[in-house]
């Protein structure tokens, strides 16, 4: 009697244990399954997010010399400038750290914000002194000024907050997909609890 006890309790053990590695098989496919996804889709949206804006400017450019100091040689011109300006994240650069073990997906650096300016500079009512007249550099100045003043311009406007809403937006993305598979999303060392929780932070 205790051989046939002895028999049916080592086939109980030998059975729970045959299910107990299957499901544990099972459930390390399913983690390396959902590993596999995360980071398929991290990749995906690691996209350059690109936001275009339209400025256009006039200048006055006025240069004065004084020659043999009391001789003043003029040069002006009117500096009308249409620029194409453009604020860009590549989220390629994206830093992101994927723990399985704890079901967890760090973001511990996302990029700056690139601003590129293209500006179209005509020159309007050129005039100019014999003695002072428009060189390379007078050229290169303006150019310098120019974008200066756009890019002052740019970065108080609404084309930074664009580009920084449309950046969360792509981030939403990742916590929305992490959310929905049971994982935790985390910015450094702050967990992301739900899809404005980029919002809260200074990225």
């Amino acid at each position: 009697m205790r051989k046939i006890v002895l028999g049916i309790i080592i086939c109980l053990v030998i059975v729970f244990g045959l299910q107990y590695c299957e499901h544990q098989k099972e459930a390390r496919e399913q983690l390396d399954a959902d590993t596999a996804l995360i980071e398929k889709q991290v990749k995906n949206v690691g996209k350059l997010i690109v936001t275009e804006g339209s400025y256009a400017q006039v200048f006055t450019y006025k240069d004065t010399e004084k020659l043999l100091g009391f001789i003043d040689a003029n040069k002006k011109a009117l500096v009308v400038v249409n620029a194409e300006a453009t604020i860009s994240y590549d989220l390629s650069k994206i830093v992101t750290e994927i723990k399985p073990e704890i079901q967890t997906v760090i973001i511990s650096n996302i990029p700056e914000a690139e601003v590129k300016i293209n500006p179209n500079i005509e020159y309007y009512d050129v005039t100019q002194d014999y003695l002072n007249q428009f060189e390379a550099e007078d050229y290169n100045a303006i150019k310098k000024k120019v974008e200066a003043s756009l890019r002052k311009k740019i970065m108080a406007s609404d084309l930074v907050s664009n580009a920084e809403n449309r950046l969360i937006s792509e981030l939403q993305k990742i916590y929305i997909l992490t959310n929905s598979m049971g994982w935790t999303l985390q910015y450094n060392q702050t967990t992301i609890n739900t899809e404005a929780g980029f919002e809260k932070l200074a990225l």
